[in-house]
């Protein structure tokens, strides 16, 4: 590691001195292999230009950087290699253009996506990415975080329309544009969804927004492993409309109000008279396959959403167990009783329509040893598990991604083009890059 000490000088002298603070040990939990030698510099600009102008003193002098916004996914991923300097873009935050007649909004990428949401609130608009996240949007980008409106607009690649990004040597590269319809250029953004960080630093981004639904209401329908799986097939081939469809593991419906059983979350968001029939079809439907169903309208229903996000991903500091599996969807509810047969106090949530979700474990309970063996049921399935957030022993066992797919030669290319000295988030994505 090429010590940063000796660098600090000229850092300041390209910021303001203020911009750079010793990176909190309390952030980086279960980051790496080994603490530190030295303590770890934060850098936050105050403008793009500024960032650009430190990664091409970074790359001179061969320094290894750590890309981040707020800091709320940094755990997620593989264990970092060595790193000089966290580049954090938290003062890139301000919104660069809304064109509220196109349905688009260009942000820098440091805006947090709760004030985004009330800026667009402002104009009756909304992202479609959650509800509830937390985080920035490059974060966001950069993890391919996408909740569970996801039924209805798709995740982060379908709704991302253009970005702006610093190359690892410091030059600014933008790609797409801010209309619906660009066939202009390489579809960069496709590749810097969910590339952590490891191809370049995002600096804006431009997404197609939507209207705000007149109304919402969700009802979750809860029973037995024969009339969950009946439901959700008949009711994802029917000509219903949800804009979010969910598959839970009983711990979570239990959780959310419900009886401790298998859960099938539905939104329906429209006018009120689309909502209410579409409602009354659904409750026929599950009642005729012994399910139960509750309602949630207004503040029980905004609550109902914000506790899902809060039991899926947890505010604290203690390392948790959190995957990321993607399943044919027809296997979603089998993988989610299996798991409550394994380990009945494990959170799981599955999109019906995807098969992606997301599960939050018991350390206690689920061993690395166990752990590998819900993959190979993934696996077995179609599908994948990926190890997100993890004590440090549970990542240095198993493989974080556990891939097995035929890409990773393209990967080391690409990652050859866009970083040829490897100095953007070592070791954190598949395959060590």
């Amino acid at each position: 590691m090429s010590t940063i000490v000796p660098h600090l000088d000229h850092l300041q002298q390209l910021t303001n001195p203020t911009n750079i603070q010793d990176w909190q040990p309390a952030i980086a939990w279960g980051l790496r292999h080994t603490e530190p030698k030295e303590t770890i510099p934060m850098i936050t600009p105050d403008t793009g230009q500024e960032m650009g102008e430190v990664m091409k003193f970074a790359q001179a002098h061969n320094l290894k950087i750590l890309p981040t916004g707020q800091g709320t996914k940094l755990h997620w991923g593989g264990l970092l290699g060595e790193v000089d300097l966290v580049v954090s873009t938290q003062k890139l935050n301000q919104v660069v253009d809304h064109a509220v007649g196109d349905m688009t909004v260009t942000i820098e990428a440091g805006i947090d996506l709760a004030e985004l949401q009330t800026i667009l609130g402002k104009e009756q608009q909304f992202l479609p990415l959650g509800p509830n996240l937390a985080g920035t949007v490059g974060g966001t980008i950069a993890t391919a975080m996408t909740g569970s409106w996801r039924q209805r607009y798709g995740g982060v690649r379908d709704l991302l329309l253009g970005i702006s990004f610093l190359r690892a040597d410091g030059e600014l590269a933008k790609a797409g544009g801010r209309v619906v319809k660009n066939v202009a250029g390489y579809d960069l953004m496709k590749l810097f969804t969910g590339s952590y960080g490891t191809l370049g630093v995002i600096t804006q981004a431009t997404f197609r927004v939507y209207p705000l639904p007149e109304t919402s209401t969700t009802l979750l329908c809860t029973g037995d492993l024969a009339g969950i799986t009946a439901t959700a097939q008949t009711f994802l081939n029917s000509a219903l409309t949800p804009t979010s469809c969910d598959l839970l593991s009983p711990k979570l419906t239990q959780e959310l109000g419900g009886e401790k059983s298998l859960g099938l979350l539905v939104r329906f968001q429209s006018i009120l008279p689309s909502i209410q029939e579409q409602s009354t079809r659904l409750t026929e439907l599950a009642t005729a396959h012994s399910l139960k169903v509750m309602t949630f309208a207004d503040t029980s229903e905004s609550s109902l959403w914000q506790d899902l996000t809060n039991q899926i991903f947890p505010h604290t500091q203690i390392p948790t167990l959190t995957c990321k599996i993607g399943i044919l969807p027809t296997a979603a509810p089998q993988l989610l009783q299996s798991l409550h047969n394994l380990d009945n106090s494990s959170l799981g949530l599955i999109h019906a329509g995807s098969g992606v979700g997301w599960l939050h474990l018991d350390q206690a309970v689920i061993s690395p040893e166990i752990l590998q063996k819900i993959r190979h049921q993934c696996q077995d399935s179609q599908g994948y598990l990926s190890l997100l957030a993890a004590p440090t022993d549970y990542k240095k066992q198993l493989d974080v991604w556990g891939y097995h797919g035929n890409a990773l030669e393209i990967m080391e290319k690409l990652k050859q083009q866009f970083d040829p000295q490897a100095v953007l988030s070592p070791q954190r994505f598949v395959g060590n890059l």
